[in-house]
């Protein structure tokens, strides 16, 4: 399995100009710690977007670790199609798994770092029964399913809560973040324990993305 990265800027491709998403991959991947990639199936979230033979296609374009956020329904069905893609870090909704802890193992037997997602009206102690098992919780800050939507403040009270539990139970997850997140909302996110940044429009639509992924990586990084 893929080492951690620590605190770090994750561009989510959902933005990108698919005409050209290799070069846009390489503008962005000096200033980037992991490349974020949403799986949305149309049933579970109201939009349809990508599948494995993407993630292979990426897997040969870079060499950041490719985290996968599986926005479907019945994700057990395709986890191994993930993991011979070439995923490094995948999430599952927690809203989404009727049998989270089994799932949860089996991302990990299938050699991939396990995460779960949290919807922003699923409160954070749905998770405590699964903490110890995670690599990382991804926050939904936006309701899933598009990019650009405006950032939802709630959010931050809830990584504020699994920051607190993780210095409490001693574990060592990561916190990653998604939807909103840019120039604006960056501080609250660090301060309240953050240490994933996804990051689509705030990236890939702005007028040059490499220097856009350079600067929420040096706010990240300071």
């Amino acid at each position: 399995m893929t080492d951690r990265p620590a605190r770090c800027l994750a561009p989510s491709i959902l933005s990108a100009d698919f005409s050209r998403l290799a070069q846009q991959v390489a503008l962005v991947e000096p200033h980037s710690g992991l490349l974020h990639v949403d799986v949305m199936d149309g049933h579970f979230v109201p939009n349809l977007t990508l599948g494995p033979p993407v993630v292979e296609c990426l897997r040969h374009a870079t060499a950041l670790p490719i985290d996968c956020h599986l926005m479907i329904e019945a994700p057990d069905r395709y986890l191994a199609d993930f993991a011979r893609a070439g995923t490094s870090f995948l999430s599952v909704h927690q809203e989404a798994c009727p049998h989270l802890h089994r799932t949860v193992q089996r991302v990990r037997e299938l050699g991939m770092g396990p995460g779960v997602a949290l919807n922003p009206a699923t409160p954070v102690h749905t998770l405590d029964v699964v903490l110890a098992e995670l690599e990382f919780v991804l926050v939904m800050s936006v309701n899933p399913g598009f990019g650009g939507q405006k950032f939802i403040p709630s959010a931050l009270g809830k990584i504020e809560a699994l920051a607190r539990k993780r210095g409490e139970l001693g574990l060592g997850f990561r916190i990653e973040v998604d939807g909103g997140v840019g120039a604006d909302t960056l501080p609250a996110l660090l301060g309240a324990g953050a240490e994933w940044f996804v990051a689509g429009s705030a990236v890939f639509r702005a007028e040059d993305p490499g220097a856009a992924a350079r600067s929420l990586a040096e706010v990240i990084r300071a």
